[in-house]
């Protein structure tokens, strides 16, 4: 998930990754989806289920509530990626207290980008990727490090844990261009 905004993006020139936002938007979609599962009264689950086995059909070993919350991903009025995207850029905020409070948060073997700054190093452009995840109530982070070149990844190791997202985020932000060049020192080979 990115949550970069539009002027760090104009300011820096820095791209987020289209995968990155697509995942993030196909876990918004399924939290979504399993909100509304959760608010339904329970004499509405089992027509709703059955529905779904009509519509969605159960895929292979698939559990009934994963086919419920795939079933209400399609018939919620969610926005189309495009303008989820847009609002994203214009609302980071908003978004980051949503994941904040979501239980589809990121997990410490799928962490997510939350913010993309641009650093140089020796004359190449760098882009320093604040990944994050939640672990026992907390927010973790590290700064992931790819370059134009496609050199590789280089990664710092855990060196965020704040109780909130937005501050993990205003932390990274917070960093000067020469402390992000030296995380990127400290992380090539």
């Amino acid at each position: 998930m990115i949550f970069s905004t539009p002027d760090v993006a104009q300011r820096t020139g820095t791209e987020v990754s289209p995968r990155d936002l697509r995942e993030r938007y196909t876990a918004y979609r399924r939290t979504q989806a399993a909100a509304l599962v959760r608010m339904l009264p329970q004499e509405a689950i089992r027509p709703l289920y059955r529905k779904a086995r009509e519509v969605v059909g159960p895929g292979d070993s698939e559990d009934p509530l994963s086919l419920l919350v795939r079933y209400c991903e399609k018939i919620l009025p969610l926005p189309p990626f495009d303008v989820w995207r847009r609002d994203l850029g214009q609302n980071p905020e908003a978004h980051l207290r949503d994941l904040d409070g979501s239980a589809a948060a990121p997990t410490v073997s799928e962490p997510s980008t939350v913010e993309v700054r641009e650093v140089t190093h020796q004359g190449r452009r760098w882009r320093a990727n604040l990944r994050s995840f939640r672990d026992q109530g907390v927010w973790r982070g590290f700064i992931a490090f790819d370059s134009e070149a496609g050199s590789g990844v280089f990664r710092t190791t855990e060196i965020f844990c704040e109780s909130d997202l937005t501050k993990l985020r205003e932390r990274f932000i917070s960093f000067s261009s020469a402390t992000l060049e030296a995380f990127l020192r400290s992380s090539l080979p």
